[in-house]
């Protein structure tokens, strides 16, 4: 409560400074309002920016007389001179196409124009937020080129650039204002969950190539920048409010609501602050793809094949648990539920086939509502009036639900983070330190809710014991193997709690509070991150060259309970630290740009490494308008928290991390199954650790080849280094220009990468020793033979493993953007990115890129935000080859989409607002992004923004 007084406090009260207030409006050739243009006090630092009607109130305490500059995106500039106080000016600003001179910092730390970038780079700001036809700016992401949106539902979206990511893209970094707003869990951008509401957007800069030279280990692919507006500058109380439906041909047609408000206020030219809530609820698209599953063979579709006694649906959960109904009268036998000459008859009878639970679908174990709400404040202090020095503190606050996609599907119920910022920075330097902490809330895995739902009711020996009766009884009493089937699931499924009933919700429940995977299904989580940056540029005390230090330091603190980590014992702690310079110089009458940089990089658990980059920008053509780029550098990814900690059942497999102390923390006791496993294992149980999956295992390719052939010389055991960094090798050239007014970019681009991070799944035996081509002719009493008693009875733990490849991977791409005015306003755009990799994959058959990306993608847009007085429109298309997707939960083929979304817009001066009404996938042609995720379906809007 002191905190809300203390904001309240901020906001209501004031406290005069002699100063100056220079208010204005700016306008176009056609008298239309320019929103976001800059008002600059030309020799001082003092500025605002411009609303959407165009009006801006700038307050500076610089002696009269001086001059104010004005600059727009897509305009040129205009000075005035400002002679009395309080003077009020109109600024009619001339059309000019300059899409490529527009300002950005992220590519070297330091403002340059786009047209002079080092690397490729994508912007959208305040002009492309408004007219942009998606539902929000972070969707309208997608229509920048080299983007590709990995969508697990309709509020968690990640972007992909260069490739290589799934879901959980943790070789792309997300900063906003920043503040890198990744999962202190599992280290991966969480969309726009916690990130910054489209009214308070200032822009957005897009580094889709290597970063690491600047921005550290996980700036792999990819950067996103978000920045939002400074109070000091965009004051006011701006409000949006959308409404509109969702239709899906699985979920129906559907409410969409999402509203917002800013309050900022610069009291003096000390203290400004502001703060902004938005709110977003929907129906989810939902997941329903029946198609079966043969995890045995690299997570592999094998179609709706539901009749199959063995099925195991991609969204349906529960019939993950599955046995070889041969060995069921081996229990039965043991439980003394029949008799010696009653075994002999089932074993005669009972195939030698895997029969799996009957599971629930995904719509049965979550409600699908997706919703978001952000609140965040800051205040800004400037000690000496100006921008000499600010001092910021920040707090981001994100709640929500949404469904996210990983080796499972996960419900994020009532899931938290909140992030907390203090900033010093000035001209020339910053110094910030902020720390996010995640709460998993109600969170829960879908796969072991369906898994343990079903044990609520009966247990799994009962149900495979009944199940092997009936079958043996159908078949006895004539029926075929077909209808013998059949007739044993519906036998065994005798009591099953049917959806919806009070019978089912009540074990839901339960099941979702409990977070122990054997009777439960929660996600705990209460992870946080501790980081620091700081960079001082120093091209004030040096002149031969623009040069920049800086530094981060970064601690992890795991905290899931022993959930997902193995940190039952207590928060696992671990650091990240790294500095950085950087050398500017422009020779040759400032056409030829060098610059060049290096940064040092180390992890706790690993070696440093260092991340060097140099390019070279020349300007040609008497009016420097072409502009030819080179760059080379290198990159590295350090192995996240779960590659090194996680240890994570998910039914299936344990999912296991690779740092030494992670292997011994991770221990099970594990039944054995059969009697003589029982005497090669000295028990009826035995306890193994993380140390069995890398020292006793075999590969589970290879043991999907025993199943099938029955050959033991086909069995290979796993020899597997622990997992390190990965590296990466990024040569890029590009060019950039205006000819005739069409603005041109180009770029491509060649990467290698080396101990690329992958998974690598493994079949540890809970007996005997893992050795290649084991030979049965060798005796019970060799360890070999020992352990391939173990494959074919069961008697094993398969795991997914954290490793690095050994084969070299190459990937390359090149990409085209041209846009120009094609009469009076409109205006026309289009991109088109090329995009494949390649690897020997006969040096590792079993390793999986999860390169996820088009090979051919095409974006186009079309649009006049001046069409007539007041009225604007735009149409955006997107169009994408059919690509492999390879993940830890499936594996299959995309098919290609395309997708157009449209927007008219009319401004309402009278009423300071804008009335929007779009609408995406205008076609209606479903398309999914994720296999597994929900089939994305059509979505209409109005919106309504007042920007008083």
């Amino acid at each position: 409560m002191r905190v809300y007084l203390l904001f309240l406090t901020l906001f209501f009260c004031s406290i005069s400074f002699a100063q100056n207030t220079i208010s204005g409006t700016v306008l176009d050739s056609n008298k239309q309002s320019v929103p976001g243009a800059n008002i600059k006090v030309v020799g001082d630092k003092s500025g605002a920016i411009t609303d959407f009607d165009g009006k801006f109130i700038l307050n500076t305490t610089k002696k009269l007389p001086f001059q104010i500059e004005i600059t727009a995106l897509g305009f040129g500039s205009m000075k005035v001179s400002i002679t009395t106080a309080n003077q009020k000016v109109a600024v009619t600003l001339m059309d000019e196409e300059t899409k490529l001179n527009e300002i950005v910092v992220s590519a070297s730390r330091t403002p340059e124009r786009v047209l002079e970038s080092p690397v490729t780079i994508e912007r959208m700001g305040i002009a492309e937020i408004k007219k942009t036809a998606s539902p929000s700016f972070y969707d309208g992401l997608e229509n920048l080129k080299e983007v590709q949106m990995n969508t697990s539902s309709m509020s968690f979206k990640s972007i992909n650039t260069r490739g290589f990511a799934t879901v959980a893209n943790t070789r792309f970094m997300q900063l906003v204002d920043g503040m890198d707003n990744s999962s202190p869990l599992l280290n991966f951008v969480l969309g726009n969950l916690i990130g910054v509401s489209e009214i308070d957007t200032q822009s957005v800069e897009l580094l889709p190539g290597a970063s690491s030279a600047l921005y550290g280990a996980n700036a792999f692919n990819g950067i996103l920048f978000m920045n939002s507006k400074n109070p000091f500058t965009s004051e006011g109380i701006t409000a949006y409010a959308k409404f509109g439906q969702t239709s899906q041909q699985a979920a129906g047609t559907n409410d969409y609501l999402d509203y917002g408000v800013r309050m900022a206020k610069a009291f003096s030219p000390y203290l400004a602050a502001k703060a902004n809530f938005t709110y977003m609820r929907a129906t989810d698209w939902f997941a329903t793809n029946t198609n079966g599953i043969n995890s045995a063979n690299g997570d592999e579709i094998i179609g709706d094949n539901r009749l199959n006694p063995n099925y195991n649906g991609i969204n349906v959960y529960g019939d993950e648990v599955s046995t070889n109904i041969k060995n069921v009268a081996s229990g039965l036998l043991s439980a003394g539920r029949i008799t010696a000459a009653q075994f002999s008859a089932f074993n005669a009878i009972l195939p030698n086939t895997n029969v799996s639970r009957t599971g629930y679908n995904e719509t049965d174990l979550t409600d699908n509502k997706a919703s978001n709400t952000k609140i965040d404040f800051s205040v800004h202090l400037r000690p000496f009036g100006n921008e000499k020095l600010e001092v910021i503190w920040q707090s981001k606050f994100g709640f929500g639900n949404a469904v996210y996609q990983g080796a499972n599907r996960y419900y994020l119920n009532n899931f938290s983070m909140q992030q907390h910022k203090l900033e010093f920075k000035g001209k020339n330097f910053f110094l910030r330190g902020y720390t996010t902490t995640e709460d998993g809330g109600q969170s829960y895995d879908m796969l072991f809710t369906g898994i343990n739902v079903n044990r609520k009711w009966k247990g799994d020996s009962q149900w495979f014991g009944e199940y092997a009766g009936a079958y043996v009884s159908s078949t006895l009493a004539g029926m075929t193997p077909e209808n013998a089937h059949k007739a044993a699931r519906a036998t065994a499924d005798t009591g099953r709690l049917l959806p919806g009933t009070p019978g089912f919700v009540n074990a839901f429940n339960q099941v979702i509070a409990d977070p122990n995977v054997l009777s439960g299904s929660r996600l705990v989580d209460n992870s946080r991150i501790n980081h620091s940056d700081v960079n001082y540029n120093f091209k004030d005390q040096i002149k031969f060259a623009e040069i920049q230090v800086g530094g981060s330091f970064r601690e992890y603190v795991l905290n899931s309970f022993g959930r997902i980590y193995t940190d039952a014992d207590g928060p696992i702690r671990y650091n990240e630290y790294g500095a950085y310079t950087q050398v500017m110089k422009k020779v040759m009458d400032d056409r030829l740009k060098f610059t060049g940089s290096i940064r040092y990089d180390k992890a706790q658990n690993f070696e440093g490494n260092f991340s060097p980059r140099v390019s070279m920008v020349y300007t040609g053509g008497e009016s420097r308008r072409h502009n030819f780029r080179a760059s080379f550098q290198t990159g590295f990814r350090n192995p996240t928290t779960q590659d090194q900690y996680i240890g994570f059942n998910v039914g299936s497999a344990i999912l296991l991390g690779s740092a030494p102390d992670n292997l011994t923390r991770y221990r099970e006791t594990l039944q054995i199954q059969t009697p003589i496993g029982q005497l090669f294992a000295g028990g009826s149980s035995v306890n193994i650790t993380g140390l069995n999956a890398y020292n006793n295992s075999y590969t589970a390719a290879s043991v999907a080849q025993l199943s099938a052939t029955g050959n033991p010389a086909v069995l290979r055991k796993t020899n597997l280094q622990f997992v390190k960094p990965e590296e990466v090798k990024a040569f890029e050239l590009g060019y950039r220009s205006f000819i005739k007014d069409m603005s041109i970019d180009l770029n491509g681009y060649y990467n290698v990468y080396n101990n690329f991070i992958g998974n690598l799944n493994v079949v540890a035996p809970l007996y005997g020793k893992a050795q290649d081509a084991p030979n049965p002719g060798a005796g019970a009493a060799d360890p070999g033979v020992q352990s391939l008693h173990a494959l074919q009875n069961g008697n094993i733990r398969a795991f997914q493993l954290y490793t690095n490849t050994d084969v070299e991977i190459q990937s390359l791409g090149f990409g085209v953007g041209l846009s120009r005015k094609v009469y009076k306003d409109f205006e026309v755009g289009m991109n088109y990115n090329f995009a494949e990799f390649d690897f020997d994959r006969t040096a590792n058959p079993s390793f999986e890129a999860g390169f996820n990306t088009p090979k051919h993608r095409v974006k186009a847009s079309f649009g006049n935000e001046k069409l007539f007085k007041n009225f604007g429109f735009n149409i955006s298309g997107r169009w994408n080859s059919e690509y492999i997707w390879e993940s830890t939960m499936v594996d299959g083929v995309i098919p290609s989409a395309t997708v157009i979304d449209a927007q008219i817009n009319y401004l309402i001066p009278k009423l300071k607002s804008t009335l929007k009404i779009g609408a995406a996938n205008l076609g209606g042609r479903e398309y999914i992004q994720v296999l597994g995720a929900g089939a994305i379906g059509q979505q209409y809007f109005a919106s309504w923004t007042i920007n008083p």
